[in-house]
């Protein structure tokens, strides 16, 4: 261990949330390292794409990765030409998320470790995280700022060169490379965001063959549109702690104001929404209501969802809603067999791959990062108790370890709307707010 990898916070994981994180506390004068091993320091997953076609899911009025400056981002886009009503592209929105990070590294509080981190555990002077090289950096605190994690695999035994797994990998790449060249027909499991993605890159890869989508209710992200004025709501008029109550609130509110008004007003409120509903209540919702929720939370481009609707009229692109029965290898290609929702008839169709776009893991105990695991097998931290992420306290400070804080995604149990922008840039702040008054800076 060198004694120039000691500093007072450990970050791991180079996506948003890590970024902003480091960002915040240089603002603050603590110095941290930045661990990440990807190689997408000051992108991550979502903002590292190379596709043009894809875009920001919200427009760049909405971006600012600084709470305190919210036209931070609209300024840096309409310097490159663009306006601040525009939905940008996201490659260039993680050039100037690893602007940030440059400016970050450049004040000398910043370091970037391009290593994984394996292993973590508590020391003497706070943490010890252990790297892929062999090496240990000491902190005083650590951040876990992961991110999205790949899901968990299809269930499906057959070839792994034909049913891909991870979304964001390599050799879904090449997949998609090889059937923009090929033409071959298909499958996607999932269609939510992820395979629009994947459509998007199909498409901007001149593949001519079928997509077929497939989920269990065959939904997908709705378009944002400018026909609709706000309709803010305050705290008392929302019937807190009840899913059905909400349910029935948003849908008599969509009659009078529009759904998508309607559903941007539960916005501001998300977080108390979710922390007013009791455990039961919280299962229920991430059973039953999730899919209807996110398709019109989560809204896509206007001229995504146009391609999208294009593709599907043209007989390119099919939206399943249905059940796969069985896959099986058929002379290089995958046979599958799949039902329809509310139909007893059995179809089969053969496709080049299957790719899995069912959306991030959902179940942290089934992560595949291997300090993640470590620290699971260890009880240095825990699942909430939905299990879908990590037990958090209302600082994101991680329960059953000291100095340890988690960010994004891996908050979810908490506070539920914790994946976007203007979620995570709050909490970055309040993050490193706690860090400075624990470390007593």
């Amino acid at each position: 261990m060198t004694s120039d990898r000691q500093l007072p916070v450990a970050i791991v994981g180079g996506g948003f949330s890590g970024t902003m994180v480091a960002a915040q506390l240089a603002r603050r004068g603590i110095e941290s390292v930045l661990i990440d091993g990807s190689g997408r320091a000051g992108h991550g997953i979502a903002y590292s794409t190379r596709e043009p076609a894809h875009v920001l899911n919200v427009r760049a009025e909405v971006m600012s990765a600084w709470p305190d400056d919210l036209d931070h981002f609209v300024r840096v886009a309409e310097q490159e030409g663009g306006d601040r009503r525009d939905f940008v592209e996201r490659r260039h929105f993680g050039r100037y998320l690893r602007t940030i990070l440059d400016d970050a590294v450049g004040s000398g509080k910043v370091r970037v470790l391009h290593e994984q981190a394996v292993a973590a555990e508590p020391s003497q002077s706070g943490w010890a995280i252990r790297l892929t090289d062999g090496e240990a950096v000491e902190a005083r605190g650590l951040v876990l700022a992961i991110g999205n994690q790949p899901p968990e695999s299809l269930p499906f035994e057959t070839r792994a060169d034909r049913v891909i797994n991870n979304p964001w990998s390599p050799e879904t790449r090449a997949a998609i490379e090889h059937l923009g060249r090929s033409d071959e027909d298909v499958l996607l499991v999932g269609t939510g965001l992820t395979m629009v993605d994947t459509v998007l890159s199909l498409d901007s890869a001149g593949h001519g063959g079928r997509i077929v989508a497939l989920s269990r209710r065959g939904l997908i992200p709705r378009g944002h549109t400018d026909s609709f004025a706000p309709a803010p709501v305050d705290d008392g008029d929302i019937p807190f702690g009840n899913v059905r109550a909400i349910w029935r609130w948003l849908r008599r509110r969509g009659a009078e104001v529009g759904w998508r008004a309607a559903v941007d007003a539960l916005r501001p409120h998300s977080h108390r929404m979710w922390q007013s509903l009791p455990h039961d209540e919280k299962r229920r919702f991430a059973r039953h209501a999730r899919p209807w929720w996110d398709v019109h939370r989560h809204r896509i481009a206007p001229d995504v969802a146009k391609r999208l609707r294009e593709l599907i009229a043209k007989g390119r692109l099919e939206i399943v809603a249905g059940r796969i029965q069985s896959v099986e290898e058929a002379d290089g290609a995958l046979a599958v067999t799949y039902r329809r929702r509310g139909s007893s008839r059995i179809e089969e169709g053969r496709f080049a791959y299957m790719l899995n776009c069912t959306g991030p893991l959902g179940t942290i105990s089934r992560t595949r990062d291997p300090m993640l695991r470590q620290m699971l097998a260890d009880g240095f931290i825990c699942p909430d108790q939905l299990g879908i992420a990590l037990d958090v306290d209302e600082h994101s400070r991680v329960a059953g370890s000291d100095r340890a804080w988690a960010m994004g995604p891996l908050t979810k149990g908490r506070y539920w709307e914790i994946i976007a922008v203007p979620d995570i840039r709050g909490q970055a702040a309040a993050v490193a707010d706690d860090i400075a008054m624990e470390l007593g800076r």
